[in-house]
């Protein structure tokens, strides 16, 4: 490890060490439980809450079965690899968790429901390293941001404080649409992950906004069941690009091709804007 990564991990801990000095406790609280669609049909409790969660265990075991079918996505590092299974492993074992939880919500339960989620978050921070900072750094740290992931969920279990679990969840949501933006990409389709971003964004959205969805829709479908349905199109999204993107001959990122396009833009609306037309006087014959 280079010092380079030894300064960059000793102010990732110092920072992490001040926030919790200087944050209080988030405990979790009770209400989160309360969802607003606890509907009955064919004897499973909230039964829209829990089937909601089968697309996870759909697109999870297609993911999971096509990074190691003949190689269908053309993975060239073992990193990727074991990245990409972990995320889809993750993807799969939500359908499970969430639905667990969701028949009877509670703390102990909800353990099963995040423990999943955690473990697709850290495996694409990871996925990210190894595409866009580098490789033998990205393949060491899959291991390390798992443990990251279950130690946050741990604390918030025994401790019952939500900071760590917070910053797992909540910093992947910040650094990876940033990294997906303004670090050159190793494959093509890379506007797949700010799709996925901008699902998953909606999805939090739908969340925060459970009972007035529920409202809104006379009581016909939750926001928290449409939630979901979104965060299942994240990984919907990470499938598609990995089936049709290709190596990058071109490492450019997204911002600066954004830029160049713009540039491109203003220099042909400057064009267009000197463009000049000239007249010529045509003589006029006089007819007596």
């Amino acid at each position: 490890m280079n010092k380079r990564s030894v300064y960059a991990w000793v102010v990732a801990i110092l920072c992490f060490i001040i926030l919790m000095a200087v944050t209080p406790a988030i405990p979790q609280s009770q209400e989160y439980h309360d969802f607003a669609d606890q509907r009955e049909f064919l004897g499973i409790p909230n039964t829209l809450n829990v089937v909601s969660n089968f697309p996870f265990l759909v697109i999870g075991l297609i993911g999971l079965i096509l990074c190691h079918y003949r190689n269908y996505f053309q993975l060239r590092l073992q990193g990727e690899v074991w990245g990409w299974t972990c995320f889809f492993i993750g993807v799969a074992a939500v359908a499970f968790g969430s639905s667990y939880y969701h028949l009877k919500p509670d703390d102990d339960r909800l353990v099963w429901d995040r423990l999943p989620m955690t473990v697709a978050f850290t495996s694409i921070v990871a996925i990210f390293i190894i595409e866009r900072i580098d490789e033998r750094k990205g393949t060491v740290s899959i291991i390390p941001l798992l443990l990251a992931g279950v130690i946050s969920i741990a604390y918030w279990r025994f401790f019952d404080d939500l900071r760590p679990y917070a910053l797992v969840q909540f910093v992947p949501c910040i650094a990876i649409p940033l990294m997906a933006i303004l670090l050159p990409p190793m494959y093509t389709h890379s506007m797949y992950w700010l799709w996925a971003a901008g699902f998953y964004l909606l999805a939090k959205v739908e969340e925060a906004a459970d009972k007035p969805i529920y409202k809104w829709t006379h009581h016909i479908v939750s926001g928290h069941t449409l939630k979901h349905l979104c965060a299942a199109m994240v990984p919907v999204f990470l499938t598609l690009m990995l089936a049709k993107r290709s190596i990058e001959t071109e490492r450019i990122s997204l911002f600066k091709t954004w830029k160049i396009s713009w540039t491109r833009i203003r220099e042909n609306d400057s064009k267009v804007e000197s463009y000049s037309c000239t007249y010529t006087s045509v003589p006029v014959e006089e007819t007596s």
